[in-house]
């Protein structure tokens, strides 16, 4: 029998939590509720969740904070709830790392739909060696191999020094598996996929969010430098500024 995905559920208010655990719980996902910021920061490391729903209205560490320290260690994916409805509270979410944000009340069964969604979207690096280096055995060469062999399946990009791969959600870049949130996949996918077009970034979130922010696209910034950060480039290919227009993945 398949293990059960872990479902890690942070919120303050215990009859919000017992119900999301409750409809996960149907839908046979393992789930374990937290109460604080500190508390989810504590469980998370041996818990070890697929996901985690979190609130961002928590007594003492705030989810905003909460989400800062995932992201500097787990690539996780994080669905943040709130009450809080406006743009600015979306954007800061987003731009802290999370994958969906659903404002509060919602109905259980949509968020239930959206965790699946996510999960669907996400696919954890099990491993993250380098290219076998010269001594390396031949074993660890063939396996090696076959990864990159499984990263030139399904629906996947490829360039000098990098692969993408969607439909099993890695990223080779230089012989190294690189780890990144769905969004930034997805963003990097979508740009590489149309080479040297430009793209603005409101049409950016509508491609990859889905829904647009009134005009506050800073989200979109943030994920770029990411973006920039984990594989800078070579010199036939690059993440390229236009300036006044937007981005493209800028070939030859």
């Amino acid at each position: 029998m398949a293990e059960k995905q872990r479902i890690m559920i942070c919120d303050d208010d215990s009859s919000i939590a017992e119900l999301i655990s409750l409809y996960l719980e149907k839908e046979m996902f393992d789930t374990t509720i937290v109460s604080d910021g500190e508390e989810a920061l504590q469980v998370f490391p041996d818990y070890k969740p697929n996901l985690v729903v979190l609130d961002l209205m928590l007594p003492g560490i705030d989810g905003y904070e909460v989400c800062r320290r995932l992201r500097a260690t787990s690539s996780v994916p994080v669905i943040m709830l709130s009450a809080k409805g406006e743009t600015f509270d979306k954007v800061l979410g987003l731009e802290l790392g999370a994958d969906d944000y659903m404002v509060k009340p919602f109905e259980s069964k949509e968020l239930v739909a959206r965790v699946k969604a996510v999960l669907r979207r996400y696919s954890v690096a099990s491993t993250t060696s380098s290219a076998p280096a010269p001594g390396t055995s031949p074993n660890a060469a063939a396996g090696h191999s076959e990864m990159v062999e499984a990263m030139r399946t399904g629906n996947f990009i490829e360039y000098p020094d990098l692969i993408i791969n969607q439909t099993n959600y890695s990223v080779f870049y230089r012989g190294h598996a690189v780890e990144m949130p769905p969004k930034e996949l997805e963003l990097l996918y979508f740009l590489a996929s149309s080479p040297n077009q430009v793209f603005t970034r409101e049409q950016l979130l509508d491609h990859i969010w889905g829904y647009e922010f009134a005009g506050d696209s800073r989200t979109v910034d943030v994920h770029i430098k990411r973006l920039r950060e984990k594989i800078p480039g070579n010199n036939e290919w690059e993440i390229s500024t236009v300036w006044g227009r937007g981005y493209k993945f800028r070939v030859g």
